[in-house]
C-alpha cells in the first residue's frame, strides 16, 4: 500500500490536536495549544536562519544564508519582501535591549548593529588582531553585553560565505557594546553554536557542533563569567542548532535528526527531553514572537513556519 501525500503535499484539513506536536513527558502537555497547527507561513528560501520578531511592527525578520539575504515576512499580511541584499551573508539575528537588530554575518565575518534609522555599525570583526572565522548565532544579555558564537560556517566553503583558512580557535564571545570590550566567553567547545541564558541568567546553554558527537552544554553563570561547563543533552545521531529558553527554563532547540526527528525538541531544565515538533524540514533556529511572545517562529531549510504554544520566550534571544 502506497503512502498518500504529507500534510505539506495537500491541502487536507489538519486535526486538533496537530500530530506532529509531540508530547513525550506529562510536562510538555501545559505547552501544548489543543486547537492550534504548525503553519508554513513562508517558502522558496535556500537555507534559512535567524529569525528575529518585532512585536512593534508585527513582523518577523531572517536570514536565507546561500542568497545572502535578510528578509521580512509581515504577521499581519503574510507578505515577504528581501530587507537587504547583500547583507554578509547573514546567519543568526537577535534583538538588542534598545530594539536594534544584532546580526552574525557569515561572508563579512562581522557583528553587526542595525540602527533605527537604518544604518549599519561594525560591532565586532576580529579578536587581538586576527579576523574573526564567522559569527554564526548571538544573544543579549540584561545588562546589555551581547553574547555571541564564532564558528567558522562560512569559511567553510563558498555556499554560506567565502571559502578561507581558518585562523584562531572557534569560541564564545562576549562584546560590551558600550565600551568595546571583546573578551572569550568560553574557549573549550570544539564549534560553539547556537546559545540562550536561562530566564535568570543564572545558566548559559551552547551548542557544540563539531564534526563528531554534537553535544549541547551548560554553563553556571558566576560573577558574570560562564563556569562548571558540563553536558545538558546528548542526542546522537540528532543534534541542536539554534536555541532558545522559555519563561520556565525549558530549552526550545531547532533540531535535526531526519525524518522522525526534524523540527524542534524542547527539553526541561533537568534535561529531560519532553517534547517534540516535527517539521518536515531540519530547523536551524527558532524565537518566540506575536502579540503575547507566545507565538514559535521557525526558520527551517527553505522554509519558515509558526505554532502557538502555551510558553513564553525570555528577552534577549
Amino acid at each position: 500500500m502506497s503512502k498518500g501525500p504529507s500534510r505539506w503535499e495537500s491541502p487536507a484539513p489538519i486535526r486538533y490536536p496537530d500530530p506532529d506536536v509531540i508530547v513525550l513527558d506529562p510536562r510538555f502537555r501545559a505547552l501544548v495549544v489543543p486547537m492550534a497547527a504548525i503553519e508554513r507561513i513562508a517558502t522558496g528560501f535556500r537555507f534559512t536562519e535567524g529569525p528575529a520578531y518585532y512585536g512593534d511592527g508585527r513582523y518577523l525578520l531572517f536570514s536565507d544564508i546561500p542568497n545572502d539575504a535578510l528578509v521580512r515576512w509581515d504577521e499581519i499580511t503574510g507578505a515577504v519582501a528581501t530587507l537587504r541584499n547583500p547583507a554578509g551573508y547573514p546567519d543568526g539575528n537577535t534583538r538588542d535591549r534598545q530594539g536594534r537588530l544584532i546580526s552574525c554575518e557569515l561572508g563579512s565575518r562581522t557583528l553587526t548593529r542595525t540602527e533605527h534609522d537604518g544604518t549599519v555599525t561594525m560591532l565586532a570583526s576580529s579578536f587581538e588582531g586576527t579576523r574573526l572565522t564567522g559569527p554564526n548565532d548571538v544573544v543579549v544579555k540584561s545588562d546589555g553585553s551581547i553574547w555571541f558564537s564564532d564558528n567558522g560556517a562560512g569559511i567553510r566553503g563558498h555556499y554560506l560565505g567565502d571559502k578561507a583558512p581558518k585562523e584562531m580557535p572557534y569560541r564564545v564571545y562576549r562584546l560590551d557594546p558600550a565600551t568595546g570590550e571583546h573578551t572569550i566567553a568560553i574557549g573549550d567547545m570544539e564549534r560553539p553554536n547556537g546559545l540562550c541564558f536561562s530566564p535568570d541568567e543564572s545558566r548559559l546553554y551552547v551548542v557544540d557542533t563539531p564534526d563528531g558527537t554534537r553535544t549541547t552544554r551548560v554553563y553556571d553563570m558566576v560573577d558574570g563569567n560562564p563556569v562548571n561547563g558540563r553536558l545538558f543533552f546528548d542526542a546522537t545521531p540528532g543534534f541542536a542548532d539554534g536555541i532558545r529558553c522559555d519563561t520556565e527554563g525549558n530549552v526550545w532547540c531547532g533540531f535535526s535528526g531526519g525524518s522522525e526527528q526534524d523540527g524542534v525538541a524542547v527539553f526541561a531544565p533537568d534535561g529531560t527531553l519532553i517534547g517534540r515538533i516535527l517539521l518536515p524540514e531540519r530547523c536551524a533556529n527558532l524565537c518566540f514572537g506575536g502579540r503575547k511572545r507566545n507565538r514559535l517562529f521557525m526558520t527551517a531549510s527553505q522554509s519558515v513556519y509558526a505554532l502557538y504554544v502555551e510558553a513564553q520566550g525570555v528577552p534577549g534571544g
